[in-house]
């Protein structure tokens, strides 16, 4: 198995080297983190400098990941390019357009695929991580023109050691995704733990699962969140200005008629297709040949909701959505 060098160790890159380390791959990180060091070496971890860990990476082929901020991402690319700029190559980043530019204009030669997983809490750094973080979940592995099916597979075998599956996807479709999907909500966390905070002390009294459940994530570190959000700035631009007509339409009907029965059950309709979708219902099994001219299908496989739930010798396991 490949070894994995992990360079940042907060709450996702600390689970990936637990993850990889469980897997049975050798594994070591680097962060400029003390808390996170010491952390990470009190569990039993290898943490070095940053130089010395990509210089490991180099000497042992590893496959280096990349989970620091995207405000943090050029001064690591730079380090990667100064000292192993032919590296297998992946990330964690929540964007990965802006990512995936980076990595073109710093680092031309890296054997590179953008991942993203698709799980997290609202606790950050290495000591609330845990290996089984990403089990079951989705973990996007983009595909670009410049992406060869050899750094696509390197990246979506780590995600299926951790317990992932792999949706592949194009950076720009993953952005307008997350945007509506992960950014969105974080912003509607924030608004509306302060609406009921507005409410006053007896609001918040009495605030039970659904006002918990819906704030959850106003709970994560506001300048991770920055990063994550201002990163994907038009994208979620879109997925605001949709919200928005929705709110509007929502008010007016309960303004003028006071109902709100297409508002509650198209909600209750969308939620029942991400159930069904989670649960692996109504979907159809074949397998994908590893070559080059397959990257595409993969993309399209992804854009139908489609996903990779395992990888063996040349072949994919896919999972696609009926209907």
């Amino acid at each position: 198995m490949r070894a994995v060098c992990v360079i940042g160790l907060g709450l996702i890159g600390g689970s990936v080297l637990r993850a990889a380390s469980g897997a049975g791959r050798p594994a070591w990180g680097a962060t400029a983190s003390e808390a996170d060091a010491a952390a990470a070496r009190d569990d039993g971890f290898e943490v070095l400098e940053t130089d010395t860990a990509l210089r490991r990476a180099k000497q042992e082929d590893a496959l280096v990941v990349v989970a620091v901020p995207l405000t943090a991402l050029r001064e690591v690319l730079r380090k990667i390019a100064e000292i192993h700029p032919g590296a297998w190559l992946t990330d964690v980043v929540s964007v990965k357009d802006p990512v995936d530019f980076e990595v073109r204009k710093l680092v031309p030669n890296a054997r590179y695929a953008g991942g993203h997983p698709m799980a997290g809490t609202s606790a950050s750094g290495f000591a609330a991580g845990s290996a089984e973080l990403f089990r079951g979940a989705a973990w996007a592995v983009t595909i670009e023109e410049a992406t060869t099916i050899d750094a696509w597979r390197e990246a979506a075998q780590l995600a299926l050691d951790c317990g992932a599956h792999v949706v592949p996807t194009g950076a720009a479709a993953h952005d307008d995704s997350v945007a509506r999907i992960s950014h969105l909500p974080h912003l509607f966390a924030a608004i509306l733990a302060t609406v009921g905070a507005d409410g006053g002390p007896l609001a918040l009294s009495l605030a039970a699962g659904s006002f918990r459940d819906g704030t959850r994530v106003a709970g994560s570190n506001p300048e991770l969140v920055r990063a994550m959000t201002e990163g994907n700035k038009a994208a979620l631009l879109d997925a605001v200005d949709d919200a928005l007509g929705r709110l509007g339409a929502t008010r007016g009907s309960l303004a003028s008629t006071g109902g709100l029965k297409s508002t509650l059950d198209s909600g209750h309709e969308a939620r029942k297709r991400l159930d069904a979708l989670a649960t692996g219902e109504g979907t159809t099994t074949s397998t994908v040949r590893l070559r080059p001219e397959a990257l595409s299908r993969l993309r399209d496989l992804g854009e139908l909701g489609g996903r990779v739930t395992a990888i063996e010798e040349d072949q994919a396991t896919t999972q696609v959505p009926v209907g």
